[in-house]
């Protein structure tokens, strides 16, 4: 059993962001930060797709940070197009350098989350990226380098939120190539699907 989520807050370029940290009974040798989905539509750190990944993540012994974006619940500050976000994203990174001196970054990101992660490892180094239903529209028009770090991608080919078809193209275009895995029949939010979610993200952490 691991030990009780703890509720704080991070100080944040904007102000204080809420979080939930989520230890592990075993100390390994990284840790994560997971980004949620966009502020404007409902996103935030309890999303189930999120909450899912932290999940996963602690199977493997790594120990989580989940937090709102800024003017998210109780964070200061209000949305600001990914950029704030991924200032918001860099502080809680910074935070958890310093709760687990030593460890390594994994960076996770659901929808809007996952753009805001990709952006973060532009300027951060990590042990792993997960993206999951990346929002295709903002990926496409960024022009960010591709990561030279061990990235999962999850994709369910009914989104209904984005094109799982233009996910996958651009996947496939990208050099060197991310781990993609498609779920036949998922929707956005993974209704039904989760422990499929869960599953390709402890293989991914486990084989990596």
């Amino acid at each position: 059993m691991n030990p009780r989520p703890e509720r704080l807050f991070i100080e944040g370029e904007a102000g204080a962001l809420e979080a939930i940290v989520e230890e592990t009974e075993v100390a390994g040798s990284s840790y994560a930060i997971i980004c949620h989905p966009h502020p404007l539509f409902g996103g935030t750190m309890d999303n189930k797709v999120v909450t899912t990944v932290a999940r996963a993540l602690h199977e493997t012994g790594i120990p989580t940070v989940r937090f709102n974006f800024r003017g998210v619940g109780a964070s200061a500050g209000v949305f600001d197009q990914g950029v704030g976000e991924t200032a918001d994203a860099d502080a809680v990174a910074s935070w958890g350098g310093a709760r687990w001196p030593g460890r390594t970054l994994v960076i996770a990101g659901f929808s809007f989350g996952a753009y805001v992660a990709l952006r973060l490892v532009q300027q951060r180094a990590a042990r792993h990226l997960i993206t999951i239903a990346p929002a295709i529209q903002l990926f496409a028009e960024s022009g960010m380098a591709v990561p030279r770090v061990p990235w999962l991608v999850v994709q369910g080919d009914a989104d209904e939120v984005v094109d799982s078809a233009a996910v996958i193209s651009w996947v496939n275009g990208l050099e060197p190539k991310p781990r993609l895995v498609v779920l036949p029949g998922v929707g956005h939010f993974f209704h039904g699907r989760l422990r499929e979610l869960r599953d390709a993200v402890v293989d991914a952490i486990r084989s990596g």
